[in-house]
Formats: C-alpha cells, structure tokens, sequence
C-alpha cells in the first residue's frame, strides 16, 4: 500500500505480509492498522482509501470470493470504512491495476485498452470508448474464464476449456506434471529441478528449466506461447483494443521474450480491421501498479467531478 498523490506519485510505501490463513477480520484490522502508518502526521487530508482484491467484487464493495484469500461474502468496504472513518472503494485487482495503467502508464490518453495479467491465475480489464468497464455485477474483464477449447482441461471455475487453464501458472505446473508422468525420462531435468519430485513441479521450475534447452520445458512454454496468442485472437476480435497490456508473475517471469512473436501470430490471425495498428506491450509500472490503480479509481469515484 502507499499514499498516493494526484499526480500518480506513491508516497509512503509500505508491505505487510497478508497472513491469509487469519480471520477475515484480523486481516481488515491490519489493512487499517496499516493505512494509519501511511497517512501519519505530517501528511495531507486523505480523501479515500482505494482497494485491490483479487476475486470477484459486488458492487457494494463486498468481496464475493477471493480464492486466495479464502474469503466469502466479506464486506471489505464497509469495515474498511468503519475502522478508518473514510470513504473507500474496492474492486478487483487486476482491474485496479488496468485502471492505473489508463491513467498513469503506458495506456494514457488510449481510448480503448485491454490489460491481462497472468500468474497463478489469468485477470483482466477493459477500457472501452474512453470508458473505464466494470459491468453488471463488476466482473468485466475475467478474459481468463472465455473458453478457447470447447470441453478442454478442467479450470478452477465450473467450467472446462478456459484460457487460464492452459496458461495460467497452476495450469502450467499441472500440465508439465502430466508430461512427466507420461514420460519420466523426459522430464529428467524438470524432476531434478524440483528436488526429485514429479509433484513439485511447478510453473517456476519450467520458467528456470527453460533457458537451459529442457526439452520438456521448451514443450511447455512452446504450447503456453501457443494458447496466450490462441486467447489474444479472440479478445482483439471481440474488443477491438488498440493495445494490449501483458503482465503478471508467469508473462513478466519468461513470456515476455517472445512478445514479437505473439505480436505478429496475433496479428495474422485476427481479423485484419481489428488488429491493424494493435500494440501488445508489457507492463510497466512495476510492482505497486496496484496501489497506484486502486488509488487513483478511488480518486476518480469519491472526488467531485
């Protein structure tokens, strides 16, 4: 978290570890606790507090489900709010951090932009015609759970086929822990990686695995490469963006080396009206992308206007 300035600046960082295996309740205490140490004395009036969560939001600020979390219908707003005494929004994560970027970092002054970021997981945001896409129920932007392979690999979702279960960093481990199992001898180096274990196999160790020639790393960043540009397809096809911002821990960890190659698959697979003039551009706000997102939504919402 941090103090966030009109200007986009953060002032007064700060981390804590979330302790996610606590109470809901103490979880809150800390976020408070801890938006006291950025806003001490000496600082300007805070006009509100800006929160990411990576889940599904309802519109009144409850958090619906975070997975990670293991959180249930926490209404994170309105405890928020009754501990620091000041307005608050909350949205989703990746949809503060696609806010951010509209606003402070490579997609000011586009109209229309697409930000995916891709770790454990595969979460999105849209900016559509100048305008900032929460949707119905807050969820515009889970691109991750479009389906691109009809009765596909099982996702954490109730569905089959989604994106993110072929790109996201769960699906990753589990697929190069089935190649594994396929093929031990193969996969020698990856189970060597992974302190001689099929079973700690994870997306890190194919990441790792990879710049060395292992020939079954080099099969499973191949096909990822393969459904990330699969996915691309269908949302330049469907949006119409004139760029796409591509981050997260499992793009930024290895993916990002083959940006052109995405950039130029995409491209010849799209319909032509739709992808001519597309940019597809990595984030770069670095780490605190999401305190800056959420700040700034907070701003846009609670200000004046």
């Amino acid at each position: 978290m941090g103090l966030v300035d009109r200007a986009g600046r953060i002032r007064h960082p700060h981390q804590h570890p979330t302790g996610a295996e606590r109470p809901a309740s103490e979880v809150i205490r800390t976020i408070a606790d801890c938006l006291e140490h950025c806003w001490g004395p000496g600082v300007p009036d805070v006009v509100g507090v800006g929160v990411g969560v990576a889940g599904q939001i309802e519109p009144d600020g409850t958090v619906a489900f975070a997975p990670n979390l293991g959180w249930h219908h926490v209404p994170l707003r309105r405890e928020i709010a009754k501990i620091v005494g000041r307005p608050v929004t909350v949205l989703n994560d990746v949809r503060a951090i696609t806010f951010g970027i509209w606003k402070h970092g490579a997609g000011k002054g586009i109209d229309d932009l697409v930000c995916i970021f891709i770790g454990t997981g595969v979460g999105g945001g849209i900016v559509a015609d100048g305008t900032f896409r929460r949707g119905a129920h807050g969820t515009a932007g889970e691109v991750g759970h479009m389906t691109i392979l009809a009765g596909g690999r099982q996702c954490h979702c109730p569905n089959r086929g989604c994106w993110e279960a072929y790109i996201g960093g769960w699906a990753i481990a589990e697929r190069a822990r089935e190649a594994a199992r396929a093929d031990p001898a193969r996969a020698a180096g990856l189970i060597a990686r992974a302190g001689g274990s099929i079973d700690r196999i994870d997306a890190k160790t194919v990441e790792e695995a990879f710049p060395s020639g292992d020939p079954l790393a080099k099969q499973i960043v191949n096909e990822t490469v393969r459904y990330l540009a699969d996915g691309l397809v269908t949302v330049v096809n469907a949006l119409d963006p004139r760029v796409i911002v591509l981050g997260g821990g499992v793009m930024m960890g290895g993916l990002t080396a083959f940006l052109e190659e995405i950039n130029v698959e995409v491209r010849a697979r799209a319909l032509p009206t739709a992808a001519e003039g597309l940019r597809i551009i990595p984030a770069q706000l670095g780490e605190y992308s999401g305190v800056l997102g959420a700040a700034a939504y907070a701003r846009a919402e609670l200000e004046p206007r």
